[in-house]
């Protein structure tokens, strides 16, 4: 997996980034290839400075996804929080350190932008995702509210 390159998507990676969104149980319910909406969503991300939609490309081939959102806040002295969204490996990737190596990539992201902390969040029912992120030092410090509008 050395020939694995991190990089900001772009428009023409949607629909290898919607594919692996759906491809789970979760993601198949919510997610639909195709959507025009998926589109203006990337316009959105790619205007702000603080969002950052990364891929893990392969020999040009989309293997892995996440979305780093740079956000400042007064607490903490005002430090600048690093929030990973929307990590997705393909199935063919999975067991071969990919998502490790993608996440400490993250991780260099936020620090080079000055992020005191980043945060994530899981679906609770993903148990491999929990037992995957307590592995690389993250805490499950926090209870998560989320309404769905």
């Amino acid at each position: 997996m050395s020939d694995v390159i991190f990089r900001a998507a772009t428009a023409a990676d949607i629909p290898a980034i919607v594919a692996l969104l759906a491809d789970d149980v979760l993601g198949a319910k919510r997610e639909q290839p195709g959507d025009p909406a998926y589109d203006a969503a990337f316009a959105a991300i790619a205007a702000d400075a603080n969002q950052l939609l990364a891929v893990a490309d392969v020999g040009g081939r989309v293997v892995g996804c996440l979305q780093i959102s740079f956000i400042p806040g007064l607490s903490h002295r005002g430090a600048w929080r690093g929030q990973i969204e929307s990590v997705r490996v393909g199935a063919d990737q999975r067991g071969g350190g990919l998502g490790r190596r993608m996440i400490g990539w993250a991780l260099d992201q936020c620090r080079a932008r000055g992020c005191a902390m980043v945060q994530l969040t899981s679906t609770a029912s993903r148990t491999d995702a929990r037992r995957f992120y307590e592995g690389l030092g993250f805490a499950a410090s926090h209870v998560g509210f989320k309404l769905t509008m």
